[in-house]
């Protein structure tokens, strides 16, 4: 007997029947309307009368289970009520409206079974006692009657109490298993949703590239400038200053991209995205020549033939190979290339590569990142030691890139 009554101690029970009695409020007005137009009919065809109400009901209700509004509703209550895990529909995704009318005619459905099925049993359950005491213990249900001596009015009431307990239990069930299904996402919506992470997790990673690329060649060429600058300010007192404006243009154009960034991932309106491509190649080469490094760099080919897309993705490539020669060489010439041919673009780093660790942090996502920048544009990737020099061991490190130019944007 504890087993049984034990589901009236669980609030989820009760939160459940109190979802259902909504539903079955909420539908009361629309029983009403129904009722109109069958008003004016005799009562002789009562049967008839009844099931047009019913039916004109039933239409009400999923007409009204049609409307957007009606299903983040019936979400918002059933996650809070129900307890179920129904995520938010996916606005502008094609689903399937039928599923939400159909939940709401079952909502009030059940709905009415608790108020009234409940009510008359839990009445039962309550009253049959006393009346057994008074000698009046009498059952009468649509027409038929009966009378309850010795103790099977104890009996009956308790097998109305069990059958109520059942009653809101398989009412609360059977609402937290329909809810997930009629009112979730239908395939279309969950397709939907999924390009919509794809789409938001690609937008991050881009950005997270960006970061990487543009934040990371500043704060490397900022190092080394400051560096110079220190060593250099009480002799040349010039190059000291010209370090410092150096500094101070790169951490400018950094803090642009940085802002855009935070402007994405905050969501805000966020002014238009820095754009820098090839044209820019040789402001960035100033800034690292002033920052000490010798860069020695071959243009060939028509570099008006490349923009867009393609433009912009060579300068970031350009750029995180500068950085990496600036971070892990070994101080000597930085060979830059770039070739504008017919069939594709070549861009190309070479450097000497330092022994050992280099002092600065890495993350290790620079050249994976590079990679798959270069995947997306359907191009060819290499990055790696090569050679030794003659006498002297050394060893040089070369990332080249080819871009297809019929991939530009």
């Amino acid at each position: 007997m504890i087993n049984v009554l034990r589901p009236l101690l669980r609030g989820s029970t009760y939160s459940g029947v109190l979802f259902a009695v909504l539903g079955a409020l909420a539908g009361l007005p629309l029983a009403l309307v129904a009722l109109v137009p069958v008003a004016g009919m005799r009562a002789d065809p009562y049967l008839l009368s009844a099931v047009l109400s019913l039916a004109l009901w039933v239409v009400l209700i999923g007409a009204v289970g049609l409307a957007g509004a009606t299903r983040r509703v019936l979400v918002r209550a059933a996650r809070r009520l129900l307890g179920v895990a129904v995520p938010d529909p996916v606005k502008g995704a094609p689903g399937e409206r039928w599923r939400t009318p159909v939940f709401l005619v079952l909502h009030v459905a059940l709905g009415w079974a608790v108020l009234f099925g409940g009510s008359v049993l839990l009445t039962m359950a309550v009253t049959l006692p006393g009346k057994w005491v008074s000698g009046e213990a009498r059952v009468s249900l649509f027409g038929w009657a009966t009378d309850l001596t010795g103790g099977w009015s104890w009996v009956v009431s308790a097998a109305c109490l069990v059958l109520a307990v059942a009653l809101f239990v398989g009412v609360s069930g059977a609402l937290r298993w329909l809810a997930p299904r009629l009112l979730g996402p239908s395939p279309a919506e969950r397709l939907a949703m999924a390009a919509e992470r794809e789409r938001a997790l690609a937008e991050r990673n881009r950005l997270a590239h960006e970061l990487h690329d543009s934040i990371g060649h500043t704060l490397t060429a900022a190092t080394i400038q400051a560096a110079v600058a220190g060593e250099v300010l009480a002799a040349d007192p010039a190059a000291a200053r010209a370090a410092m404006r150096s500094i101070e243009e790169s951490t400018r154009a950094a803090l642009e991209d940085l802002d855009y960034v935070l402007g994405v991932l905050r969501d805000e309106e966020a002014a238009a995205a820095p754009t820098r491509t090839l044209a820019d190649l040789p402001e960035l080469l100033d800034r690292l020549r002033h920052a000490g490094a010798v860069v020695e760099a071959e243009v060939l080919g028509d570099g008006a033939r490349v923009h867009g897309t393609l433009s912009r993705a060579a300068y970031r490539i350009l750029q995180e190979g500068l950085t990496n020669a600036l971070r892990h060489g070994a101080g000597g010439p930085i060979l830059l290339r770039v070739a504008v041919a017919e069939e594709g673009l070549d861009l190309s780093v070479d450097n000497e590569a330092k022994p050992g660790p280099s002092g600065f942090p890495t993350s290790g996502h620079g050249l994976p990142g590079l990679a798959e920048r270069v995947r997306l544009l359907h191009g060819e990737f290499e990055a790696g030691p090569y050679g030794t020099g003659t006498g002297t061991g050394e060893r040089r490190w070369r990332l080249a890139v080819r871009l297809p130019i019929r991939w530009a944007a």
